[in-house]
C-alpha cells in the first residue's frame, strides 16, 4: 500500500517523468497534489499499470486532485540542455501549474533543482511508495503517450503508437530504414555502432 504524504503538516505535490529513455519525442512530467483523505488501492507506478487502468486513474486523478499540472519539454531542447536537465526543467513546470503552489516537493529519482524557495525530497523509486508521485507519474505517462499517438498519425513507419519512441528493435530498424524525423532527439544515440571488421 503507498502512503498518503512524507510531510502531512505540509501542502505536498509529488512530481515525476515519462519518457527520458525515448529516441524520440518529448519528456513529460507531471505534478499532483492529493487531498488529504485520498484513497485508492489501484494508484500505483505507473509502468506497473496497464493502459485500462492507467486510463482510469487519470480521470479519478484529475477529478479528484486539489492541484495538477503537465509539461512537456520538447526534442530541440532535450539536445540544447541535456535530457536529466530537460526532466528537472518538465518538473519545474508542472508545478508552476498548481494552485495552490505546494509547500513541500516529493521528487521520484535522485536528481533535482531547488523549486523557489519549496524544500523538497528526491525518493528512488517513489513512484512505487507514495500516492502523489503515483498520481504525477500517471498523469506524465498517459499525457505523453497521448502525444506520440498523435505523432504515429504523421509518421506511421516507425510504430510511436506501439513504442512510444522507445529504443526497441523495430524503431531502431525504421530509423536504419527511413532515416530520421523532426521528432527525433538528435543528441541520443538512435542506433547502435556499426562495427567494421578489416582482416
Amino acid at each position: 500500500m503507498l502512503k498518503a504524504f512524507l510531510n502531512p503538516d505540509f501542502l505536498e505535490c509529488g512530481t515525476d517523468e515519462a519518457g527520458r529513455g525515448c529516441l524520440a519525442g518529448p519528456v513529460t512530467a507531471a505534478a499532483v497534489i492529493l487531498p488529504e483523505n485520498f484513497v485508492n488501492e489501484v494508484l500505483n507506478d505507473s509502468k506497473q499499470l496497464n493502459l485500462l487502468k492507467r486510463n482510469q486513474l487519470r480521470e479519478v486523478i484529475l477529478q479528484e486532485a486539489i492541484a495538477y499540472g503537465i509539461a512537456h519539454i520538447m526534442m530541440e531542447e532535450i539536445d540544447q540542455i541535456n535530457i536529466l536537465q530537460a526532466s528537472i526543467k518538465a518538473m519545474h513546470k508542472s508545478i508552476s501549474q498548481l494552485q495552490p503552489q505546494p509547500e513541500f516537493i516529493l521528487v521520484d529519482g535522485n536528481k533535482f533543482h531547488n523549486y523557489g524557495k519549496i524544500p523538497h525530497q528526491c525518493i528512488v523509486k517513489g513512484d512505487a511508495k507514495y500516492l502523489s508521485i503515483a498520481a504525477a507519474s500517471v498523469l506524465a505517462k498517459t499525457e505523453r503517450d497521448a502525444f506520440m499517438a498523435k505523432i504515429h498519425e504523421e509518421f506511421p513507419m516507425y510504430n510511436w503508437i506501439k513504442n512510444k519512441g522507445y529504443p526497441t528493435k523495430e524503431h531502431r530498424a525504421a530509423i536504419q530504414k527511413y532515416g530520421i524525423t523532426k521528432y527525433h532527439r538528435k543528441s541520443f544515440k538512435l542506433l547502435p555502432d556499426q562495427l567494421a571488421f578489416s582482416f
